[in-house]
């Protein structure tokens, strides 16, 4: 697995970038109702839509929305012969358009943001799929590198899936793989990342995370797992039907950059690999366990 995507330096504060959006929004409102109030001049009056769609875009429907209000208010402010409600037919499309751009827009972004999601993640298990990982991943490793803190990653699979599909089809295999994804997803810490990235495989970063505190983390999984009393293609079974085996690895800065720099290896690769070798270790004790690289 090599981490390659590109992912930004700095991330932004989501509530920081909204209020400045907000602030971008009023203040072209008010500037092209001031030309619109001084000219009067339909082109210019177009320039209303820029400040609809940003809204639109940065806050969806609502956004849009009210951006549309508002445009709707300056233009009869701007132009006073409409406050008689004395509307041309020009008017009505004007004030048409700034309601169906600020609602179009808004449906646009919201599936783009739909499909942007759908291809970010994994459609059995609904977490992240390989590619969101790795640039998740590649983030972590640059945070670790610049703060000196650890990262720890868990490689994990379901034991002997092939016997469940033997004997009770591949749709109770898929329904196992999906029920160790759904402990994946509420058992882990927030700041965690876990991927499926093969049938019954999984990877789970997690930042600032030493070897003690992911061997808890990996050993809370593996109990929560042999605990569940699983629904498979619609039959109930009991405790102890599914478990999985969990091999860690913990990648420290201070002491293992340069060791990878040395032999030109990319140290999410390295950790990824040291993780996959304590996985097969864990099988070969006996499945249902840790084993920490």
């Amino acid at each position: 697995m090599h981490v390659t995507t590109a992912v930004p330096h700095t991330a932004l504060n989501p509530w920081r970038v909204r209020g400045s959006t907000a602030y971008v929004v009023v203040a072209a409102l008010i500037v092209v109702f001031v030309v619109d109030r001084q000219t009067g001049s339909a082109p210019l009056q177009h320039l209303y839509y820029l400040p609809i769609i940003l809204a639109a875009v940065r806050f969806k429907m609502r956004g849009g929305l009210l951006a549309a209000l508002a445009a709707v208010v300056l233009y009869h402010i701007a132009n006073p012969h409409l406050l008689t409600l004395r509307y041309e037919e020009s008017d009505i499309v004007q004030i048409t358009l700034f309601l169906a751009i600020g609602t179009v827009t808004a449906r646009l972004t919201d599936d783009a943001h739909r499909l942007h999601a759908l291809a970010m993640t994994d459609d059995l298990t609904g977490l992240h799929n390989l590619r969101s990982f790795e640039a998740h991943l590649a983030a972590m490793m640059r945070t670790s590198r610049e703060t000196d803190t650890p990262v720890s990653l868990l490689v994990l699979d379901v034991d002997r899936l092939k016997a469940v599909n033997d004997a009770h089809g591949h749709l109770a295999g898929a329904d196992a793989v999906r029920s160790v994804g759904h402990v994946l997803a509420a058992r882990l810490p927030p700041d965690a990342i876990a991927c499926r990235y093969g049938g019954d495989e999984f990877v789970v970063a997690v930042p600032f995370c030493t070897e003690g505190r992911a061997t808890r983390i990996a050993d809370d999984l593996r109990g929560a797992v042999y605990d569940l009393r699983p629904v498979l293609a619609g039959a109930a079974f009991p405790t102890a039907t599914l478990s999985i085996s969990v091999g860690l690895a913990c990648h420290r800065p201070d002491s293992d950059d340069a060791a990878f720099t040395a032999r030109g290896e990319d140290a999410g690769e390295a950790l990824f690999r040291a993780a996959d070798a304590a996985l097969y270790r864990a099988k070969a004790s006996g499945r249902n366990h840790v084993w920490v690289a």
